[in-house]
């Protein structure tokens, strides 16, 4: 819900963000009548922030809808394969977590993890299995931040490798005797002897170690989604029943098969190390594939498992993680990890957030002030109150929404998908031409030569390579940017933040700090500023405006005693009044004054020098007489300077926007360097400003506080949450800043380049592998070098061109942003 200005006052000032999210506000207007925007940060660091619109009745979260349930019982434990082909659109099911640092307790009796394919999200079942699309083995949507146990689809595969090598190896060393110098195998095997031998050891392989093949490969057929394995088990199938027909039925095979001396050749090699390095590559792959869940798991990790908790009679004792319930006080002594989320109630230290919020530096803790699990502790020890635990913390959330941006699709994949869908189809009719035209206009035996080559094509061919291009990316990617603080949304943002060249930014909590304080106190002659002071002080305290809490916070900073207040009232548009101490104090715009009879001219001209000073001025009457000013400022956060630099320097146009008036607005605009400022903008209108700039051909980010400004990050290309690492459940926006600063932006944007780029060079090599990879195991070589492709060549080639993709992605890792 988007606040509304507060109608308590009306003071010369941007939309400071109140801390209260529930108040309604009415519009506050500046010394020349502009409205005032007040705000609410999504981030809130107290407990006022509402959470229901995003539970179910049972505390869970529900913020994302889950599609459609479409449960495919297959069998359990196969290997995951390449994902060759992406059907389905949309989003998929939300990652399911164990709150960080959980120790887990048995699910309760009948109760079943739920699985999903990586690469189909839209795949759910109860259980273990594989993937009717893509023949993948589905995963698990609980992760926890350690591995439980053996990796059961790796040990699998790693077994059936060591199997089909043990049988497969002298499988090839015997039939490639003959290019052994003497041929001594030959002295104890003939021909047919040594066929029988390659039979023996090479069935095993095939029946054994290429079964999850044959089983990926009939289910694709049948559900009508070839993929990488209904190549593979067409190749391999083919290769050894042909050699089985010429082994045992040698006379019944056409002439075109047999040699210059009357034989037939056999492949049981071929098919046995087809197996082989195709086992080799899934083994390999299996391997780099998790690696690309590293990023979630070291999150995971972050908290500790236990914690200190501190009774009411001033006992300490450890409690697991999972017994820490809100309200509860808690020690955490120098070098400690915090356990949840909380705020200080006694002591003070310096804590590294640098694993939350990508930030170097450590930040110093002072009591009231707000700690995030995960973080660690410095030298100093203090006690705590836990405010949010379990799934509720930051680190918590973190983790879903990384997890859910990581199973997402980028546009581009829609292309992917396209040509995925009739490449497998396409390279079975190449494999028919190919053996057609080698078996028509080929050397002797004509069939022979046919049916290699036709075998190099189905193997060689890898639509595995296609399909991991871009989800590899994008979760290695996404993984990385939470690292640094910057949490994406879903894969089709990061693809938008790309061709992002123009930042609109709110200058309140995104510029500046977004808490105004007491900077000047200017009294008319004859009347004293500390009196001034307390009067006005007395009067804001009714209020809690942001910028009528700033000034009581300076006039307690000065010592001074507030008075009771009668007759209290609230002018939308103008300002305020009461009496205080007997005297009737009017505090706002030149249309307050007015109103209490006051004269307001001997006051613009200082009130004009203030706002040239990037302040907000505010008029102060007394007993219908102008009596002085006071001027709040809102200062700018250390690291803007340089974000905007680092913006500019990347050819990114700054605009800001702000309901402040136009002389406040251009001083921190030339202060700052804004290319562009914006002022006197109402909530509603700053989409308006968005749009615009949409339209001069623009590719917009917005960047705000995601609730007063929900209508422009909606309207934005893309949307920027500035946070401040206390909450991240944003909707509104499609990148969180879990540090609300205006560097995150950079970091996001070079992340989304280096991502983006990382994909066009996986496709790129996919594109170009298979486009040079089926031409060439067709034979095209072989008329002007006389060149062939041993379909073990081509399956050695298949299972390397799908790790390459997965390496290429991995370094995303250590991209720098």
């Amino acid at each position: 819900m988007a606040d509304t200005p507060h109608p308590d006052h009306s003071h010369d000032h941007d939309e400071h963000k109140n801390h209260d999210c529930h108040q309604e506000q009415e519009p506050h207007e500046h010394e020349e009548g502009e409205p005032y925007e007040a705000k609410s940060s999504p981030f809130d660091d107290g407990e006022h922030h509402d959470h229901k619109k995003h539970q179910d009745h049972d505390g869970n979260d529900t913020t994302v809808l889950m599609k459609e349930r479409h449960a495919h019982p297959e069998d359990a434990h196969l290997v995951k394969g390449a994902c060759c082909q992406h059907h389905e659109h949309g989003c998929g099911h939300p990652m399911k977590v164990d709150a960080p640092g959980s120790t887990k307790r048995p699910p309760p009796p009948g109760s079943k993890t739920q699985y999903t394919c990586p690469m189909h999200p839209e795949i759910v079942q109860d259980g273990p299995g594989t993937c009717p699309k893509c023949g993948m083995a589905l995963e698990p949507m609980t992760i926890s931040a350690e591995e439980e146990g053996e990796d059961t689809e790796l040990a699998d595969m790693s077994f059936r490798l060591y199997i089909s090598a043990l049988f497969g190896v002298p499988t090839l060393l015997l039939a490639m005797s003959e290019w052994i110098p003497g041929d001594p195998i030959a002295q104890f095997y003939d021909a047919q002897a040594s066929g029988i031998v390659q039979f023996l050891l090479a069935t095993p392989v095939v029946l054994y170690g290429a079964w999850p093949f044959f089983v990926r490969g009939w289910q694709s057929i049948l559900h009508l989604s070839p993929n990488m394995f209904t190549l593979v088990s067409l190749g391999v199938g083919v290769a050894y029943v042909f050699s089985v027909a010429a082994l045992f039925f040698e006379d019944y095979l056409p002439p075109q098969f047999r040699s210059d001396d009357g034989s037939v050749h056999v492949y049981f090699e071929a098919a046995a190390m087809i197996v082989v390095l195709v086992l080799v590559g899934q083994v390999i792959e299996i391997r780099a594939r998790a690696r690309t869940s590293d990023a979630i798991r070291s999150l995971l990790g972050l908290a500790p498992k236990i914690a200190r908790k501190v009774d009411p009679d001033g006992g300490e004792h450890d409690v697991p993680l999972d017994d820490v319930q809100i309200g509860d006080q808690l020690r955490v002594r120098p070098g400690e990890k915090v356990p949840v989320d909380g705020e200080v109630v006694d002591g003070t230290s310096f804590v590294d957030e640098s694993m939350v919020t990508g930030e170097p530096v450590p930040v110093e803790k002072q009591p009231g002030e707000p700690v995030t699990g995960g973080t660690v502790n410095g030298t100093g020890s203090f006690l705590m109150r836990a405010e949010k635990v379990g799934g509720d913390t930051v680190l918590s959330q973190i983790v879903r929404m990384v997890g859910d941006a990581q199973r997402s699709r980028a546009p581009v994949q829609n292309l992917v998908d396209k040509v995925a869908s009739w490449f497998v189809p396409l390279v079975v009719v190449a494999a028919i031409v190919t053996f057609a035209v080698w078996a028509t206009i080929g050397p002797e035996p004509k069939f022979a030569y046919a049916l290699v080559n036709a075998v190099a094509v189905l193997i060689i061919a890898c639509p595995c390579a296609l399909g991991l291009a871009t989800p590899m990316s994008i979760m290695v990617g996404v993984g990385r940017g939470a690292g640094a603080g910057v949490l994406i949304k879903n894969a089709e943002i990061l693809q938008h933040m790309e061709r992002v060249d123009t930042v609109v930014v709110d200058k309140t909590g995104t510029l500046t700090e977004g808490k105004p304080s007491l900077v000047a106190v200017v009294a008319s002659d004859g009347v004293d500023e500390t009196r001034l002071l307390t009067l006005v002080a007395s009067l804001e305290r009714q209020s809690e405006h942001p910028l009528g809490e700033a000034i009581v916070r300076g006039a307690k900073d000065r010592g001074l005693e507030l008075l009771p207040v009668s007759d209290f009232s609230s002018t939308t548009g103008k300002g305020v009044r009461g009496v205080v101490d007997g005297k009737q104090v009017a505090l706002g715009n030149r249309k307050m004054l007015e109103e209490v009879g006051a004269d307001p001219e001997p006051l613009l001209g200082h009130a004009e020098q203030l706002r040239s000073e990037g302040q907000t001025a505010m008029l102060v009457s007394l007993d219908g007489k102008a009596a002085g000013l006071l001027g709040v400022a809102d200062p700018i956060k250390e690291s803007t300077p340089e974000a905007i630099e680092l913006l500019h320097q990347a050819g990114v146009k700054v605009v800001m926007l702000t309901g402040d008036s136009r002389t406040t607005a251009e001083a921190v605009g030339r202060k700052l360097g804004i290319d562009q400022v914006v002022a006197e903008v109402l909530p509603d209108q700053k989409g308006e400003v968005v749009k615009k700039l949409q339209e001069e051909g623009r590719k917009v980010a917005m960047a705000g506080d995601g609730v007063n400004d929900a209508p422009a990050l909606a309207q934005a290309d893309v949307g920027v949450a500035m946070g401040t690492g206390t909450d991240v459940a944003m909707e509104a926006a499609g990148v969180t800043l879990v540090k609300g600063d205006l560097r995150g932006i950079v970091r996001a944007r070079k992340l989304s380049r280096a991502t983006m780029r990382n994909i066009r060079q996986n496709l790129f090599f996919a594109f170009v592998y298979n486009g040079a990879g089926v031409p060439i195991a067709a034979g095209v070589l072989y008329p002007v070098f006389g060149l062939l492709l041993s379909p073990m060549i081509a399956s050695a080639a298949m299972s390397l061109s799908s790790v390459s993709v997965i390496s290429n992605a991995l370094r995303l890792r250590w991209v720098k942003l």
